[in-house]
């Protein structure tokens, strides 16, 4: 599958972009909403005019029309014709081809049991849940054996598990094809889940391109840093593993058990919500708990940022409003510090 280059294209709010993606890699766009994501994908397609150049596996396909440049396009609003079938609806693509029947029906057939929707064949859009219209834009956008495949936010709108199921089933469905993607999504944890690699826009200028790992770890600048949190980046002298799962990390007076899957850790990544203070003792057991001094208190329209020192280091705790303000806490003042790791980012040495 086709390496993609833009090379100082711009369009709309996109300015003199230079995006490189991979031969068969999942490749990430996030950003807020309005930054230039989906310009990115029209690009890409071809559906709008734009300035620069876009090569498709080293051939300059500008002027080229979006429908021979290979490209499948699962949009944001699905577009699944209402007056159609599943099956017609997957099919539409392929009798705009002049596919012969035969091999149009083998092939929907193939795409409907891959992505689980056979039974769904004889349905029309409005008699299929959220999840099952994903699948069947999907399918659709799969059907013409495209060499690249565009994703416009294809979970939004869903509840969390069923975002979370289809997420899996794309991550496996597209590492099988081995199909070179572009994934826009506003959502860091999803992005973080399936990407290769991921470009973080904002206003239009691409802050930084990397992998997961290295966006937490070693953000380019402020703009990267505020977007992923501004975790708190510890340092491990030392790590011991304790049961299949946990693993016990030091760093200098700091003790923490973790959940991990294997590796010598150098440093973890604390997102601020993940770190809870409180002004009394809570109950339970002293695992990953210490005292803290309040440093600094820092109100924002919907949360209050809380800077820390423990030991020899400085934390960084989010709290939403409402729960400060339940609690009597000022600068100076002695807290308890417990740190949830329900989701560890780490470096191994």
């Amino acid at each position: 599958m086709p390496e993609i280059r833009l090379v100082n294209v711009s369009k709309h709010i996109c300015s003199e972009l230079n995006i490189t993606i991979r031969n068969n890699e999942i490749f990430v766009i996030i950003g807020p909403t309005g930054s230039g994501k989906t310009t990115i994908l029209n690009i890409i397609a071809g559906v709008t005019d734009y300035k620069g150049k876009v090569y498709i596996d080293e051939q300059c396909v500008d002027g080229v029309s979006p429908g021979k440049r290979n490209v499948g396009y699962l949009f944001q609003g699905l577009a699944l014709f209402p007056h159609l079938t599943v099956f017609e609806n997957i099919a539409f693509g392929l009798r705009a081809k002049g596919m012969k029947e035969g091999a149009i029906k083998e092939r929907v057939l193939s795409l409907m049991e891959m992505m689980r929707i056979k039974h769904l064949s004889a349905r029309y859009p409005h008699m299929l849940s959220g999840g099952e219209k994903k699948r069947v834009a999907l399918a659709r956008s799969l059907a013409p054996s495209p060499q690249i495949l565009l994703l416009d936010e294809p979970t939004s709108s869903l509840d969390h598990q069923t975002a979370k199921y289809l997420r899996g089933e794309m991550i496996d469905l597209l590492r099988k094809l081995r199909i070179t993607t572009v994934y826009v999504t506003h959502d860091l944890r999803e992005a973080e889940e399936i990407a290769d690699r991921i470009a973080l826009i904002s206003h239009g200028k691409i802050e930084q391109i990397s992998t997961p790992k290295d966006l937490f770890f070693n953000p380019q600048n402020e703009s990267v840093s505020q977007f992923v949190g501004m975790p708190n980046i510890i340092e491990c002298t030392q790590s011991r593993i304790l049961t299949s799962g946990l693993v016990e990390v030091v760093s200098d007076e700091m003790r923490m058990i973790l959940p991990y899957d294997g590796g010598n850790i150098k440093k973890i990544a604390i997102p601020p919500e993940d770190i809870y203070i409180s002004d009394v003792k809570p109950p339970g057991p002293a695992l990953n708990r210490f005292m803290g001094k309040v440093e600094e208190i820092t109100r924002y329209n919907s949360a209050v940022r809380v800077k820390l020192s423990t030991g020899n280091k400085t934390l960084l705790a989010e709290l939403p409003i409402a729960a400060f303000d339940e609690m009597n806490i000022e600068e100076g003042k002695e807290v308890h510090v417990m740190i949830k790791l329900r989701r560890l980012r780490y470096v191994e040495s």
